[in-house]
């Protein structure tokens, strides 16, 4: 369809200010690009799912992606022995399953084969190695600009109606103030660097964080003969992965389905008590609020055991109370203790990024980044603006919001192709049969 072409075209030719603007465009040296479908920025599972359904519908994406390859906060940023925390079946993008023969926890290197894949099938073929710095709404053209970078700092601005925002909630790596960072001496890392425990082997490591990726990476720090302790700021929910022969996220979901939140949330606490124990006993008080209850309330994600609360109780893993300060090689707490260390990883988690390149209303945060609305609401903002993978909800969030997304913009694509079909037949002269 090129509808929105020509509608760009007619503004060229009769407006001013437009042309005013594509000049000065042109004596910045940068390119413009005019797209008849949605930008989606962000060739993660959450813009992968959207383009995939809105070419299940016939509308045609262009996905703008930093990196030089899709997923790449997986490919790139992530721990070799990292697997799917949740079972397959709740990690599947829309319209496609992961392989039969694949196991219940994907390794990492699987989901990004799933991954790939998925773009093949779809023939999903982001432009690569663009960073868009900056989109903004041009409310005297009705459409969005979208100005990138690629790597050799060539600029292009993509004119499109529908701009999609999939950057997601990991985009940019949280790294903490500590006071003394620069005086320690030793390796300081966040996780998004961190590959393998074998780099630290017989070393002492402090791991700062204990979500999932603290968690796991204290095992694999272990399992590679270094010797890791883990700084716990803050109350955390530890559950088994596995409870009663079945995931522990799938059995939730299913409770959900019969019994309110905060009874499901006591079983499982019952549950875990019996299976793990106190975990209080070792440092990791659990907060007052449910799992879910927490989960649905800020997002934050409870950590499912794979192996190292065995490792903590054994006193492999030692738990320590927050940072004071850094010295040389030094870490002093806030309890007043202080312990020698080779390395330190920051287990700290990453955050949105979207203020820094979207000008835009009230859709998004100026503060976190995310949607202003909360779930289930928050992926339809004005303007065409949509978002996806913000939900806290993982890949089952992100595909509904990627459903949601391209049956807004297929409405929208039809009633705009019908217009153009009918001033098209306008303008043919009947002829006559005799």
């Amino acid at each position: 369809m090129d509808y929105c072409l020509r509608e760009l075209e007619g503004k060229q030719a009769h407006d001013p200010l437009f042309i005013e603007r594509m000049n000065n465009s042109s004596a910045t040296s940068e390119r413009c690009v005019c797209i008849p479908g949605p930008v989606i920025v962000g060739a993660g599972p959450s813009g992968l799912a959207t383009a995939a359904y809105l070419k299940e519908k016939g509308v045609p994406s262009l996905i703008l992606e930093r990196s030089n390859c899709i997923a790449s906060l997986w490919q790139l940023k992530t721990y070799d022995r990292l697997h799917l925390h949740l079972p397959k079946q709740f990690c599947e993008l829309p319209l496609m399953g992961f392989p039969c023969d694949f196991p219940t926890y994907p390794t990492k290197q699987q989901f990004i084969e799933y991954l790939e894949s998925y773009a093949e099938r779809f023939d999903i073929r982001p432009r690569f190695n663009e960073t868009v710095k900056h989109a903004e709404f041009d409310a005297t053209l009705g459409f969005w600009r979208v100005k990138s970078l690629n790597k050799k700092e060539v600029a292009t601005e993509f004119v499109c109606r529908w701009l999609i925002v999939a950057t997601g909630e990991n985009a940019e790596a949280v790294v903490p103030e500590i006071e003394g960072m620069g005086k320690f001496g030793g390796t300081i890392k966040h996780t998004s660097l961190y590959k393998s425990g074998e780099e630290f082997r017989g070393k002492r490591v402090l791991v700062v964080g204990c979500g999932n990726s603290g968690m796991e990476v204290c095992l694999d720090l272990c399992n590679h003969n270094a010797t890791p302790s883990l700084v716990v700021r803050d109350t955390v929910h530890i559950l088994p992965q596995e409870m009663l022969g079945k995931s522990t996220f799938g059995l939730s979901m299913w409770l959900l389905k019969w019994l309110p939140i905060r009874l499901v949330d006591r079983f499982l606490l019952i549950v875990s008590w019996l299976m793990l124990g106190d975990t209080a006993r070792f440092g990791l008080d659990r907060p007052r609020l449910g799992p879910l209850q927490l989960k649905n309330l800020s997002g934050k994600t409870p950590v499912l055991d794979v192996g190292t609360l065995a490792k903590i109780k054994s006193g492999h893993i030692k738990v320590r109370p927050g940072i004071k300060r850094l010295k040389r090689y030094t870490v002093e707490f806030v309890d007043g203790r202080t312990e020698n260390f080779d390395a330190i990883i920051l287990a700290t988690g990453y955050k949105s990024n979207v203020p820094h390149w979207l000008k835009e209303g009230d859709m998004f945060s100026k503060e976190d980044g995310f949607p202003t609305k909360p779930f289930p609401n928050g992926w339809k903002g004005e303007n065409g603006l949509y978002a996806v993978g913000f939900t806290k909800r993982g890949l089952l969030g992100t595909s509904m919001d990627a459903k949601r997304i391209a049956e807004d913009i297929e409405w929208c694509w039809k009633a705009d192709a019908k217009h153009s079909t009918a001033f098209s037949l306008s303008l043919n002269v009947p002829q006559s049969n005799s």
